[in-house]
């Protein structure tokens, strides 16, 4: 009687964990939701940055993090609908993340 009453309320259990949808962190940055930072122009971010990046962005992109951005919406739109995107390799640890970066898989390599 009690082997079969543990695996009843076991089978409950993993049956309430099917039926509940997984739950994602809401992403902000200083307050502001990720949909409301991916529809600001880009004066309007600098507004948030810091004094470093907004230096960085006046200076302009130069080619290779264009690139790596680039790369990033490529595989985020290939990738199928609720699945992560494949990763992205680069040697940019300097990169800034901008909002549209969020939710792609970046590989740092070693040298």
């Amino acid at each position: 009687g009690a082997v079969s009453c543990l695996f009843s309320s076991n089978e409950i259990t993993m049956a309430d964990a099917e039926k509940k949808a997984r739950t994602f962190r809401k992403f902000q940055f200083r307050g502001v939701d990720l949909d409301q930072l991916l529809d600001m122009t880009s004066d309007q971010l600098m507004d948030l940055f810091h004094a470093r990046v907004r230096r960085r962005f006046q200076r302009g992109l130069k080619r290779k993090p264009l690139a790596l951005v680039k790369r990033l919406r490529k595989a985020k739109k290939a990738a199928p609908a609720g699945e992560k995107p494949t990763p992205v390799r680069t040697h940019l640890r300097n990169m800034i993340i901008v909002p549209e970066m969020i939710g792609s898989i970046i590989k740092i390599g070693r040298a």
